[in-house]
């Protein structure tokens, strides 16, 4: 994960915690040690952390996990896939997502802004659940005039285009979940 345009910390959302480790560990539980899963804020990159002993963090806790000098109470961190979660870690992803996207509302109204296309059949906004040709072309339209200010100025201005945000939220997981998408634009996979 790369540092931010801005030289911040890269940051991921807390979605589960487990203070005794994981479930299936056979370990003693004196020899375990705590572990978090979490959500890059940056590219949604899925994490397992491992955490120093006696560390702990909360649901919905932004934590700095690059560049790796920032990490100071996670011991080991790896990417792992969507079914690698824990159950309660899948249930919080939707509302991680949502917390990220207004957080950072502009970065996402831009993508509006500046979805571009993909081939020559294909474009970007053709990705986002719902929208086919017509929407596309309501969006590219009226991003001519005036590129668009917020979700709000989005849904009012392109007639059809409900919920801006929520198509968004629908992409992003589609991407965390699904493995073998061949256009991703919001959830890297290395």
């Amino acid at each position: 994960m790369s540092e931010s345009e801005s030289g911040r910390e890269a940051m991921a959302v807390v979605l589960d915690f487990l203070p005794h480790g994981r479930a299936e560990d056979d370990r003693p539980q004196y020899q375990k040690e705590p572990v978090a899963y979490a959500l890059s804020e940056s590219d949604f990159r899925l994490l397992e952390l491992t955490l120093e002993k006696e560390e702990s963090v909360g649901i919905g806790d932004s934590i700095p996990v690059e560049p790796p000098e920032a990490r100071e109470h996670i011991q080991k961190l790896r990417e792992i896939e969507y079914d690698d979660l824990t159950s309660a870690s899948q249930s919080e992803l939707e509302h991680a997502v949502v917390d990220i996207i207004e957080r950072d509302e502009e970065r996402f109204v831009d993508f509006y802004n500046d979805a571009q296309p993909i081939t020559l059949r294909l474009h970007q906004l053709n990705l986002l659940p719902g929208i086919g040709k017509k929407l596309r072309n309501n969006v590219l339209e009226a991003r001519k005039r005036k590129p668009f200010e917020s979700f709000d100025d989005l849904e009012d201005r392109v007639s059809g285009l409900h919920d801006p945000e929520g198509v968004l939220v629908e992409r992003i997981l589609e991407e965390i979940r699904e493995d073998d998408l061949k256009y991703r634009t919001f959830a890297r996979r290395d």
